[in-house]
This record gives C-alpha cells, structure tokens and sequence, in this order.
C-alpha cells in the first residue's frame, strides 16, 4: 500500500506546491496570462476610482475556478488557517469544551490533562474576562472570544473565573498549549460482543485515534462493528485508506486516482490489518462524502461488509493544493478517485452552476429519495459488480446502501424545531446541568446505571416550555406536545450524559432510538 501521498479528498489538504517550483509560467505578449496582467495593470492604474488591488486579484481567481468544478476553490490566509486547523487534528489554546449561556461562557468539561485543567479550571466554571477585559455580559461574539482565548503555545492568559458556591471571583494564569482535536466522536461496546465507532472527518491524527479504540473495543470482546459514517464530509485520502486497510485482505484494492495529467495510482491493502474478520456494517446518510465514500466504496465493493442508510454525497473529485506567496492557497481538482469496481461516484454538477449543485440534498428530498428506496434511479451504463460476490453496485452520484433506510421527517415536530431552531434546548439544558453537576455526578457514579435508569426530570421539561412560551414558540394542540416530549426526553437525556461523560456516552443514549443503529443490529445479528 502506498502510503506516500499529497492527494486530498476534502475540505483542506495536508501538502501544499510551490507555484514557481511546480509550473512553468509562460510569458509570450499573446499568451492567456499576459492578458491577464495587462487587464489588471490597467485597472490599477487607469480606472476612475481607487480600487482594492488585493481584492480584485481574489475575486478573478474566484471567478476562474468557479467555472471549473464545484470543489476547485480559493481560500485566504485566514481561511485556510481556520480550514487546517480540524484535519491538522490540533491548535492552541486554552483546552476547554464551552458553551455560551446568558452571554457568558460556560466551561462544558476542560481537555484532559489540557492548560485550564493543570490549574485547576473545572466544568461549570463560567470565564468573565480574558487579560482584564470583560467577555461576559458585554455582547460579545464567540468568534472574538476564541480569538482572545486562543494564541501561541507557551504565551499566557489571565483569566477571570465564577464559580459556584466561591463568593469571590477567581483568577487563573493558563499557559496555552497544543490542544488536540478529536475526529473519533465516539466508541463503545453497543452489544455484547458488537462494537460501535462514530469516525467525524478524516484528519491527520484520525488514524491514530481509530487503532486506539479498535484495540480498546476488541479487548472488550467486540467481534462485530457499527462504522458510522453519517454526516462525514471527508478529509484526507490518506487516512482514509490507511483505515480501510484495516478490514481488507493483502492487494485488495482500497481506491484509484486517475486525472487527464495525473496518471493512474493504485492504493492497496497490504493484508496487516487489525481486523480482517468480523461482521462490518458502514452507516451513512446524505452527507457522508469525500474520503467516507472511499472507505465505504472499498468495503461494499470488496463484499467485506454491508452498507446501511441513505445514498452518500457523491464526491468522487480529487484536489491538490496549490501554495500561493502571501499564505493563501487554491485547491485545484486534478483527478477523479475511482472505487475498486471502477466507479466514479462523482455526482452530476455543470460547469459554473453551484447552485444547482448545492441543492442537490432539497432535490433528494423533493423527489422522494430519502423517504423511498425505489425512488434513487440508474441508468444501465452506471452499473458495475462487486468484486467477489458480483452485487450490482451504480457509480455516478454517490454510493448507494446495501440496506436502505428512509428519514424519518415526522421525528421532530414543529414546536421542537422550533425550540431547537431558538437554542432553548440547549441553553435551558445547560442551566440544569450547572445548577444540578454535583449532585449529578455523586447519584450518577455508573454509566451504565444512569443509561438504564435516569429519567427526564419534569422541572426541565417545563422551564424549557415555559420558555418556549416566553419566546412565542407553542405547540398547537396536545397530541404535539405529548410527541414533542417523547423525543425531546431522549436528546436531553443524550446531552446530560455528555455533560456528566462524554460523546461516547452521548451517542449510546441517543443510539438506542435510532433508526439506523437499529437497522445495523439486525444486520449484523442475522
């Protein structure tokens, strides 16, 4: 398996190309670029108004890779910044989970072992101020908090902290570090015997993380796995092979690449992975894309496991970044990527046209597609087998499932759109937590304990319809109401357990009611 690669698959890419190293720029009088400069010369120098000389730059640029393909774009240095930080799988800062309650930030758990908790910062601290200037109270957007909070490893920050049940407010001094980023949202034991792993993106330190809890849930006995998927946009393709060699067999073939200037490159098992026996079921949904759709192609293709959910995104473009001098950067599609059958699951897009690209998932859902299986409809000419079992298997617009699950719409109703479209779950979820943490924490001891035996209480159900009423959100009649509350008792059950532990335990509250966890167990127990 060649592990030596700079192709991305996502929202950022891990090695950049230096543009006078990598390209010969011609510069003939008649040549494309020529024209370009003269263009831009000219506007700098003879047009009426002062222009953004910068700006006009970054909006031609823009302009170019628009007509391309909707995944080639331009990101400034903030941007790309901003995009690395989540697939660099760390930044630095203060090692804290927050949330905003009231207009002030309020400590959800410190990072283990992070900055805030070496001096002493624990979960329902609420920060007020950052080196003497007040962030509570003062309208302050999270943005421009984060921004204070975070900086250089080693520099410090003065913090000032309420807690309750401390009169006076405390001062700590956090030097910031490197905090990691964690792309395993979750992995537990779902069944005997059954592991789940919820996998978020596809970042740099993403496999380390994965072999971790692979090796924590097979020495807890799990013979069988749930991969989840769902809602993963993707990331780098390198790390999504090195997983996916994890289940398959030595010169299996994981994915190919191939593009008009980039030829073909094979990826392949090299028969050492972790977990080459066992039921495998993927989980994914409308939003599973990118470096998930490879993982999840090479396994149905392969016939290593079965598929379970609704049709994927349908990203089968490859992109490479190209450095630009003052750090921003384009990411250019060079290839297409090819499932082990030969597919390419790329959906569908006309060249310059975005919007209808972006609309895509309300088109999946106006059809009937996510609702009804016979809906999703290929033509003969997209059709390839699988490779040891020979399943028919379509290519051209996402990577549909072995087992179809349809989206329940009826789920949530309007009024608990609603109260969650206001934040009033969350917030008035927070305020019982932090009103309640330490008695909390003392009856509930034991997980398992708390999941088998915990129950909604009633005081929180109703501030959190009292001010839904406040805020002019009412459900319509009773039978709303008492649909509402079935629902909504299983989220804040979910969000206390993450509260008190953490996402593992979020997820194996809420997986209970879902309808593809559910389909996944039966699955895997036929």
């Amino acid at each position: 398996m060649n592990k030596k690669t700079n192709l991305f698959i996502a929202p950022l890419l891990l090695f950049a190309l230096s543009v006078s190293a990598q390209f010969r720029i011609g510069q003939n009088d008649d040549s494309p670029l020529r024209k370009l400069q003269y263009a831009e010369i000219a506007i700098n120098n003879l047009y009426v108004d002062s222009v953004d000389e910068k700006k006009l730059v970054e909006d031609a640029i823009r302009g170019m890779l628009e007509k391309l393909d909707p995944h080639s774009t331009y990101a400034t240095p903030k941007e790309v910044k901003e995009l690395n930080e989540p697939l660099n799988g760390n930044f630095e800062g203060i090692g804290v989970q927050f949330n905003m309650i009231e207009d002030t930030l309020l400590v959800i758990q410190p990072v283990t072992n992070g900055p805030s908790e070496k001096v002493g910062i624990i979960a329902g601290d609420r920060i007020v101020s950052v080196n003497d200037t007040a962030i509570a109270g003062v309208k302050m957007s999270k943005e421009e908090i984060m921004k204070r909070l975070r900086g250089p490893k080693g520099t410090k920050v003065r913090l000032g902290v309420v807690r309750q049940g401390i009169k006076d407010r405390l001062k700590f001094t956090v030097t910031r570090a490197k905090i990691p980023v964690k792309s395993v949202d979750a992995a537990y034991m779902i069944r005997p015997n059954i592991g789940y792993i919820r996998i978020g993106s596809f970042g740099a330190t993403t496999y380390k993380e994965f072999m971790e809890r692979l090796k924590q849930l097979r020495d807890a006995g799990m013979t069988s796995l749930i991969l989840d998927l769902q809602e993963n946009g993707g990331g780098y393709l390198k790390a999504a092979v090195d997983i996916a060699n994890e289940f398959l067999q030595r010169d299996d073939l994981i994915v190919y690449t191939e593009g008009l200037k980039v030829p073909r490159t094979d990826y392949k098992a090299d028969g050492n992975g972790a977990f080459l026996k066992g039921k495998i079921v993927v989980l994914v949904d409308g939003y599973t894309a990118s470096a998930a759709e490879i993982v999840t192609g090479a396994i149905q293709d392969q016939d290593r496991g079965i598929v379970v959910g609704r049709r994927t995104f349908g990203k089968g473009l490859v992109q490479r970044p190209v450095d630009l001098p003052d750090g921003s950067m384009i990411r250019l599609t060079i290839a297409h990527y090819y499932t082990p059958s030969g597919r390419c699951i790329q959906k569908p897009y006309k060249k310059g046209d975005s919007k209808d690209y972006a609309m895509d998932m309300l088109n999946r859902l106006k059809s009937g597609e996510l609702t009804n299986a016979d809906s999703i409809h290929f033509v003969d000419s997209l059709k390839y087998e699988t490779l040891r079992q020979h399943r028919a298997v379509y290519g051209g617009g996402g990577i549909v499932p072995d087992e179809f699950v349809p989206l329940d719409t009826t789920i949530y109703t309007r009024f608990h759109r609603e109260l969650a479209a206001k934040g009033i779950v969350i917030q008035q979820n927070l305020r019982y937590v932090d009103n309640h943490r330490k008695e909390l924490k003392k009856r509930w001891t034991s997980f398992a304990e708390f999941k088998e035996q915990f129950e909604v209480p009633q005081q929180l159900l109703d501030s959190i319809i009292s001010e839904g009423e406040k805020q002019g959100v009412k459900p319509n009649d009773e039978a709303e109401l008492e649909k509402t509350l079935s629902y909504l008792c299983v989220q804040l059950k979910a969000l206390i357990a993450r509260d008190i532990w953490d996402m593992s335990e979020y997820f194996s509250v809420f997986n209970e009611n879902s309808e593809m966890v559910k389909k996944a167990l039966e699955v895997i127990e036929k």
